[in-house]
């Protein structure tokens, strides 16, 4: 199995395995269950809109929901919005639900959530849906230049007991 993600990392020399699964649902959620993987180390790769034709990437524990306006402070922009599914895909040169750090169309910054730094290992999109790839932390950092921060929205207790990020 090879994708653009692979082959990058490959040219970078930085360790990884394949953890494949059979994609069914697009998300952090079913990948962590398809592969017994915990969500709070499964990452979520987001594209980010920072304004003025420039994007960037940001890298989340999948069990988190991003602040925008931390990441925004964390790239020192102005402001910082999700992009749209079509224009992530344009940028990246990969689908939504496989969208990879690694090996995409254009470099783009990269902001991490400083939390998963804790983790030994973590899994990261490979490029492909249904293609996960076991990483450590640290050489996602290194390999992608990620800038380091609080990206965490805050859960906050709502009447009905469930947790709200805001």
């Amino acid at each position: 199995m090879s994708t653009r993600a692979i082959q990058w990392l490959r040219r970078q020399r930085i360790n990884f395995a394949v953890v494949a699964y059979n994609h069914q649902v697009k998300g952090a959620v079913f990948a962590a269950q398809a592969t017994g993987y915990p969500l709070a180390r499964t990452v979520k790769t987001l594209v980010i809109d920072l304004g003025e034709g420039s994007f960037g990437l940001a890298l989340m524990p999948g069990d988190r929901q991003l602040a925008l306006k931390k990441l925004a402070r964390v790239l020192d922009v102005k402001k910082a919005a999700l992009a749209d599914a079509r224009g992530a895909e344009r940028l990246t040169g990969y689908h939504v639900g496989g969208i990879s750090p690694f090996g995409i169309r254009r470099p783009l910054v990269v902001a991490m959530e400083a939390s998963l730094m804790a983790h030994a290992r973590v899994l990261v999109n490979g490029g492909q849906r249904g293609v996960m790839l076991e990483m450590r932390p640290r050489d996602i950092g290194a390999g992608l230049n990620c800038r380091m921060g609080d990206l965490l929205a805050e859960s906050v207790r709502q009447p009905d007991g469930k947790a709200r990020s805001r």
